[in-house]
């Protein structure tokens, strides 16, 4: 779902994914938007009323997360079949596979200056890679449970976990140590993300609560409630004045911080200058320490806005948006029309509980002014029984990328059982001749 609130809301409906859509994410310049699903394709769209995309499929089993880097020249996408894999936005195509983990791999993200990724697994691990060698540097290891989520800060020094154990923990990544350590919520962590200042964390929890964090002075200064159960995602704006929750409750909530303004350019900026590798460890030194606002307040603020919030649940009318679909596994593309039915396709995709009875007649409207913008089944440049044929060759492709993806990540198993066994004979060696 898109939103556009201004001048007055409205939301359109990207149809196109074929089952659950686990994650979501704007490109760097706001000109593309990722989304991952358990279909096990990735989807990069274009946000207009036209929604084309383009389809990547490579992981076989459900895909958990997208992330562009900083430049918007890369995408990383995480998956339950353990790997990582990179794509090229420039040319669309995939790069190559990151294999060390062994479980589902929940979460990959860049780093700002896009050199490392972070990545976490229910293996109860968290990889950091170097993307110039695609090898695992560094590994943060956890015995009582698994991470879900996982972020770098913003000036790349450091990342964040929520724990599956109801943690939330900040390591720095420099001299391999953990920093913080915070036991705030009663149900497992499924998000955090970072105030651009990198003085905040928010936290978003399945206790149904989200929490906001002084990293400065290491304690919980916010407790808001709003949502009516387990609440999955949260992420601050790039200024961040706003940031925005989403739960089990079918609710987004769009929320206004009191914190100090900042440009966004400007932290950008700051924070790109700020990545080196020093060996301070200290929270203190790795973020300039300024005058704080919330100095002298020692308690928590609960805050429950479900008093005050403006429940646009029934008010703004949905415009769905079918995709003209593109697939890459290859060079070749191939596309699909739609017929022009407007009213098959207000009745098959549009939820008449998301509109009021005054909204409807106006939306179904415009649909159909958006629906008529597509190519009708006249208007087809390819003919039906090449688009068939590109279609087998395409289905072909994609089992022969699934075996070429399997193939790899066995050759991957061998090599570590084969360093193994070196590993073991250069003891038993050494051992041997230490007794002679």
């Amino acid at each position: 779902m898109l939103w556009n609130c201004k001048p007055q809301a409205r939301a359109f409906r990207f149809v196109g994914h074929k089952d659950v859509v686990t994650s979501v994410q704007f490109s760097p310049h706001g000109n593309l938007l990722a989304s991952a699903s358990r279909d096990r394709t990735v989807r990069l769209w274009i946000p207009d009323k036209r929604g084309k995309s383009s389809e990547f499929k490579a992981h076989t089993a459900p895909v958990r997360s997208v992330d562009f880097s900083a430049d918007g020249q890369f995408l990383a996408t995480a998956s339950e079949d353990k790997s990582i894999k990179v794509w090229n936005m420039f040319r669309q195509r995939f790069l190559y596979s990151l294999y060390r983990h062994t479980h589902w791999v929940r979460c990959a993200k860049f780093s700002p200056d896009g050199r490392l990724i972070v990545s976490c697994s229910e293996d109860k691990t968290i990889k950091i890679w170097d993307t110039t060698n695609k090898q695992c540097v560094n590994n943060f290891s956890d015995s009582v449970g698994f991470a879900n989520f996982v972020d770098f800060n913003p000036n790349g020094t450091c990342i964040a976990s929520a724990g599956s154990d109801h943690t939330v923990k900040i390591w720095d990544i420099r001299v391999n140590k953990l920093l913080q350590h915070y036991q705030v919520h009663s149900g497992g962590v499924n998000c955090v993300s970072f105030h651009p200042s990198g003085h905040y964390l928010i936290t978003a929890s399945s206790d149904g609560t989200l929490k906001i964090l002084d990293l400065l002075e290491g304690r919980l200064i916010y407790t808001l409630q709003g949502h009516t159960g387990p609440v999955f995602t949260v992420s601050f704006s790039k200024g961040g004045e706003l940031f925005s929750s989403g739960g089990a409750d079918a609710q987004v909530l769009l929320w206004r911080t009191n914190f100090d303004d900042l440009n966004c350019k400007d932290m950008i900026k700051r924070n790109l200058k700020r990545l080196h590798f020093d060996a301070s460890p200290h929270l203190a030194d790795i973020y300039p320490r300024t005058p704080h606002p919330h100095e002298g307040k020692i308690e928590t603020i609960e805050i429950n806005p479900k008093l005050e919030v403006i429940d646009l649940q029934t008010s703004p009318p949905v415009v769905d948006v079918l995709s003209f679909d593109s697939t890459t596994t290859t060079d070749t593309t191939t596309v699909r029309t739609l017929a022009d039915k407007s009213e098959e396709i207000s009745g098959y995709f549009l939820n008449p509980s998301l509109l009021s009875t005054e909204c409807c007649p106006t939306a179904l409207k415009k649909k159909t002014e958006d629906v008529s913008d597509f190519p009708s089944e006249s208007q087809r440049s390819i003919p039906l029984a090449l688009t068939d044929a590109l279609e087998h060759i395409m289905e072909q492709l994609n089992v022969l990328t699934q075996t070429v993806s399997i193939l790899e990540q066995r050759l991957t198993l061998t090599e570590d059982k084969l360093k193994d066994c070196l590993e073991n004979q250069q003891r038993l060696f050494n051992v041997i001749q230490h007794k002679s």
